[in-house]
C-alpha cells in the first residue's frame, strides 16, 4: 500500500512540474477559453471541428458515437455522415484509423488518446495551445508551440488560422531567445475572432469528452439542492413535534 501511494504521489509531482514548466514557458500567461457546457451550438461546433480535424490522429476511446449524439442533440444519421469517419458502429468508441505503426513512424510515438485531456490539463490550457503554434523550421515537421515548447506535432487548425510566427525577445544568459509573442502573417480562412471562437468550440467539446455525465448532473443539480431543502424542512419540522412534548 506503502508503496503505491508513493508512486501516485511520484506522479502527481511529476504533473505538477511540467505543468509549471509549461506555464513558465509561455511566460505565465494563459488565456481564458471561457467554455459553456450549456451552449448546445457550440458542442456541435466543436464536435463537428475535432472530428475533421483531430480525430485522424486522436482517439476519444472513452466517449462512444451513440453517447455523443444523445448528449449533442444529433441523430444517428447525422452523426455517421459528419462525424463518423472511421465506419465504426454507433455504438462504438471513437478511435482512429491510424496505426500504432504509422504513428511511431510519422510523429515518433502514436498520438495520444484525448478524451481525458481537458480534466488533466484544464480547458484554459487547451485553449492557449491551440492558438500557440508558429512556424519552426528547425523542428522537424517545421511547427513549435510556445506554450508547449519542441512539441512533435505540427498545427492541425492552420488552414483555419494562418501561418503564425514568432517574434523573439532578448537572448538569456544561454544565448537562447525565445518567443515573446506570436503574429499570423498569412492569414486563414477565418478571421481572428471567428478562430478563437472554433478553438474554444473544440475546447467545450474536449472537456464534454472528459465528463459527458456533467451535462446531467449540471442539469439536475438544482432539483437535489431543492429536495434536500425541503427534506431539511421537513426534518425540523419532525423534530419540532417529537421534542414539543418532552419540552
Amino acid at each position: 500500500m506503502t508503496k503505491k501511494w508513493i508512486a501516485l504521489l511520484a506522479a502527481a509531482a511529476t504533473g505538477l512540474l511540467f505543468s509549471a514548466a509549461a506555464l513558465a514557458a509561455s511566460g505565465g500567461q494563459l488565456l481564458q477559453a471561457g467554455n459553456d457546457l450549456n451552449d448546445k451550438a457550440s458542442l456541435q461546433r466543436g464536435a463537428a471541428l475535432y472530428m475533421n480535424y483531430c480525430s485522424g490522429c486522436h482517439s476519444l476511446k472513452y466517449l462512444r458515437y451513440s453517447r455523443m449524439a444523445e448528449d449533442l442533440g444529433l441523430t444517428e444519421e447525422q452523426v455517421t455522415a459528419n462525424l463518423n469517419f472511421t465506419g465504426a458502429k454507433h455504438g462504438e468508441h471513437i478511435q482512429v484509423a491510424l496505426t500504432e505503426a504509422d504513428g511511431e513512424k510519422w510523429f515518433g510515438k502514436m498520438p495520444p488518446d484525448l478524451t481525458l485531456i481537458a480534466r488533466v490539463r484544464g480547458t484554459d490550457w487547451l485553449y492557449t495551445y491551440l492558438k500557440s503554434f508558429y512556424l519552426d523550421e528547425s523542428r522537424p515537421l517545421g511547427w513549435n508551440n510556445m506554450l508547449f515548447p519542441n512539441v512533435s506535432m505540427p498545427n492541425p487548425l492552420w488552414e483555419l488560422q494562418g501561418l503564425q510566427h514568432a517574434e523573439f525577445g532578448e537572448p538569456d544568459e544561454t544565448g537562447e531567445r525565445h518567443p515573446e509573442r506570436l503574429v499570423v502573417t498569412s492569414p486563414g480562412r477565418l478571421s481572428a475572432e471567428q478562430f478563437d471562437q472554433a478553438v474554444r468550440d473544440i475546447t467545450n467539446f474536449l472537456e464534454y469528452a472528459g465528463e459527458p455525465a456533467a451535462l446531467k448532473r449540471q442539469a439536475i443539480g438544482v432539483w437535489v439542492i431543492l429536495f434536500l431543502v425541503l427534506l431539511t424542512f421537513l426534518a425540523y419540522l419532525l423534530k419540532q413535534e417529537y421534542w414539543k412534548d418532552v419540552e
